[in-house]
């Protein structure tokens, strides 16, 4: 793929060039090694070639986060780090995108406005949590707060799915049983039946009838079902359906209190780590706003407006109704000590243990109930089919 760079000459003259390279990132490295500073990669004309696809893909920020706060623990500079994970990186996508970066430093600009330029992988919470880092230089620490921050999302990910699995599991394995019971073994018993002369019982009458529809039109109810399955997919994938299934459950009262818990979680965590990368307050809790259910935002914008009245944030979150009574208790604590960030971290901390452990005993009730379910279910097929056997063997008696 043919590139066009931009760049200066020893001489300080700017030049054009171009270069054959697989990616903007080595015609970079070619232009510098021959004596250049690149200003710009650009890609000629109009390519089909997998790099350009390639934006589409995700950028494993985390792993990039632990990888470069360990180049720069083991005495590397930014630009050497950045360069050794632009050389060891085997996807085209990613090297693009490591290697913009190295240019935009070598630009002289700050690493949070090179990162800046891909806010397609690179939210502005990362951006905003280096650049306060860049008043104090170091950039190791900021990366070690972001990656603990993630650390502690992934961790209460992981305890709400894996307390899911089984009751999935359960469901679907269920739900096979039972397609496998009306879908092959009822119409066959309705061909058995169907030359009885004696008159059936009115519910396996019903459920044998329905074994019949299904064996004559099949591939019309199938193609149904699937026709089914797509569009509720689709209107899964819309984001209006999404607001109106989840201000259903919010209308639910338990279920609405353990969500709004959990949101709230999420907003003390990421405003935490904003204050204890030296954000203001009112510039942090404005950042999170995005984080929250479009129906809290405006909860948010009050208590934003009072902080920005001069109000403490404990005072100004439990007036907005963002503060449950222990979050309050220990905001007071934090304010008078002087460290909110910390303490909001761990108000986040608590908050997530307790939605954890809801999840858990919730999940632990639900799974005999929905095997009590399931066997129910089965049973009553399996009985309706039989019954007529049964009926049939006392008139021999």
């Amino acid at each position: 793929m043919e590139f066009v760079v931009n760049a200066v000459n020893p001489r300080r003259e700017i030049v054009s060039l171009r270069l054959q390279a697989a990616s903007a990132a080595l015609a970079g490295e070619q232009a510098r090694a021959s004596g250049l500073s690149v200003l710009s990669v650009r890609p000629l004309g109009f390519s089909l070639s997998m790099p350009s696809l390639g934006t589409r893909v995700r950028f494993p920020v985390t792993l990039f986060s632990i990888e470069l706060m360990a180049l720069l623990e083991a005495g590397l500079n930014l630009v050497e780090a950045l360069q050794t994970l632009a050389e060891k990186e085997p996807e085209t996508a990613r090297r693009e995108v490591l290697g913009g970066i190295l240019a935009g430093i070598r630009r002289g600009e700050p690493i949070s406005r090179a990162i800046a330029a891909y806010p397609q992988h690179f939210s502005a919470l990362y951006v905003a949590t280096l650049k306060a880092s860049e008043r104090t230089g170091n950039v190791r620490e900021a990366l070690g707060r972001y990656v603990a921050y993630q650390e502690e999302i992934e961790r209460v990910k992981k305890k709400i799915v894996s307390a899911s699995i089984y009751p999935v599991i359960l469901l679907g394995v269920g739900a096979l049983v039972m397609a496998f019971l009306v879908f092959y073994v009822v119409p066959r018993f309705a061909r058995v039946y169907d030359g009885l002369s004696t008159n059936l019982p009115f519910f396996s009458s019903l459920l044998l009838n329905v074994g019949k529809a299904i064996e004559s039109h099949g591939a019309l109810i199938g193609f149904s079902g699937v026709s089914l399955i797509f569009l509720l997919g689709f209107l899964l994938s819309n984001e209006k359906t999404r607001t109106k299934i989840a201000t259903l459950l919010w209308r639910i009262p338990s279920v609405g209190e353990r969500l709004r818990v959990y949101q709230l979680a999420r907003l003390y965590r990421t405003a935490g780590m904003l204050l204890r990368a030296g954000i203001p307050a009112l510039q942090a809790l404005r950042m999170v706003s995005e984080l929250l259910s479009a129906h809290l935002r405006p909860q948010l914008a009050r208590a934003l407006a009072l902080v920005g009245e001069g109000k403490p944030m404990s005072a100004a979150l439990g007036a907005a109704g963002l503060a449950t009574p222990v979050a309050t208790r220990m905001m007071l604590v934090g304010e008078r000590s002087g460290d909110m960030g910390t303490m909001l971290g761990r108000i986040a901390a608590f908050h997530d243990d307790e939605t954890a452990r809801h999840v858990e005993w919730f999940t632990r009730a639900f799974e005999p109930l929905l095997m009590a379910a399931l066997g129910l279910a089965v049973g009553l097929v399996v009985v309706l089919m039989y019954m007529p056997i049964f009926e049939l063997a006392g008139s021999i008696r």
